[in-house]
């Protein structure tokens, strides 16, 4: 497990809990829940239309509160792409996802960082590689998910826009459920809708959307739909 420094973000779960954007995140948490009769969400893939929609926002905020209501929980960064996770959490060392699953050697204990947050770890996306749809459709990555989620009670995994790559796409066979964010100032209707069609062949049950970037009167911007 890696130490941290000092220039990570700063999620508005984890600064101020009872705001009204962290309280969005909750309503977010208990939606999941209440939507759970006939599912078992335990994993749960975060994509979006297209980049810079805050997918990987929503996702460590999501994981934030998953860990304070005592659930013991792994963010997972899988856009090998473009990933956030180690800047987002002031990891030195971005050990992760693409070392499990390229070296035979290497061991969950070894790339799991533990974050400020209790009950919260964060497995990062490792090195970049030339082939990262590879390696997430891969069988090993299948039992990787398997392994954790006997390990962690939540696991949530921040992949990359489905419009941009198939990487999300290849990941739903291997997880419960996924969660759509859109930006309310950016993501055009015809994406979105084009992004749901995509899940849908999947046949991965689609727990709900997220509107990103609203402004209303309490400055609340994140919605669960």
């Amino acid at each position: 497990m890696s130490k941290q420094n000092t220039n990570k973000r700063k999620l508005i779960t984890a600064i101020n809990p009872s705001s009204p954007i962290s309280e969005q995140f909750k309503t977010l948490r208990a939606g999941i829940h209440f939507s759970s009769v006939d599912h078992d969400y335990k994993s749960i893939l975060v994509t979006s239309p297209e980049p810079e929609s805050g997918k990987s926002t929503v996702s460590a905020n999501l994981a934030i509160c998953y860990a304070m209501q005592g659930n013991k929980t792994l963010l997972i960064d899988a856009d090998m792409r473009k990933p956030t996770s180690h800047r987002t959490f002031g990891i030195h060392y971005n050990i992760g996802l693409s070392h499990l699953l390229t070296d035979s050697k290497m061991e969950m204990g070894d790339v799991f960082h533990q974050t400020d947050i209790e009950n919260l770890m964060v497995l990062t996306s490792g090195a970049l590689v030339p082939n990262p749809n590879e390696l997430l459709a891969s069988k090993k990555m299948e039992q990787l998910i398997k392994d954790f989620s006997s390990e962690f009670d939540q696991i949530i995994i921040d992949t990359p826009p489905i419009l941009a790559s198939s990487d999300a796409l290849v990941l739903t066979p291997y997880v419960e459920g996924a969660i759509v964010v859109l930006r309310s100032d950016k993501t055009l209707k015809e994406r979105a809708k084009t992004a749901v069609k995509q899940l849908q062949k999947t046949h991965v049950p689609i727990i709900g959307t997220v509107l990103n970037r609203v402004k209303n009167n309490s400055n609340s911007y994140y919605y669960y739909q």
